[in-house]
């Protein structure tokens, strides 16, 4: 499947979040937000991703958006990396990945000589209608700060 284009309606989906509670596209609909997808909690890359959220956090709330970053990891990893770096909104566990497929970023994916599936790090501005309003594809960490808040001023 290719990833999701703007314009087009955001795949239904349901998810747990750190906290236990459940969020959904049902639970989102009339409401601006952000998913940003991630390969897995606490790495490099991810970590530098999620804190640089953190850093900026006045600045997206700002803008009246709810943000949430998803990835397959288990509800149990997303808490502890929510907590070791004090992060100030939820992640949502894609065990199973549906989601990042119904997006379009569970890829085939290649490290160090050897093919695997995984999440291509992307971020979607859902508006309050429903359909996508921005597609962030292939973000590199520290740049996805401002080019989420550029996204979300436009």
């Amino acid at each position: 499947m290719t990833r999701l284009s703007v314009g087009e309606p955001a795949p239904d989906f349901e998810m747990t979040a750190d906290d236990g509670s459940v969020v959904s596209s049902e639970s989102l609909r009339g409401s601006r937000y952000v998913l940003y997808f991630y390969p897995k909690d606490d790495t490099p890359g991810c970590t530098a991703q999620a804190c640089g959220l953190r850093d900026s956090w006045s600045r997206v709330t700002d803008t009246g958006v709810r943000l949430f970053g998803v990835s397959a990891d288990s509800v149990k990893r997303h808490v502890k990396f929510r907590e070791k770096y004090a992060l100030p909104y939820r992640l949502l566990s894609d065990e199973g990945h549906r989601v990042a497929e119904a997006f379009g970023v569970w890829i085939q994916k290649r490290f160090a000589g050897r093919e695997y599936m995984g999440i291509e790090r992307s971020t979607f501005v859902v508006g309050v209608d429903g359909h996508i309003e921005h597609v962030l594809a292939q973000v590199k960490p520290a740049e996805h700060v401002d080019e989420l808040m550029d996204a979300l001023a436009a």
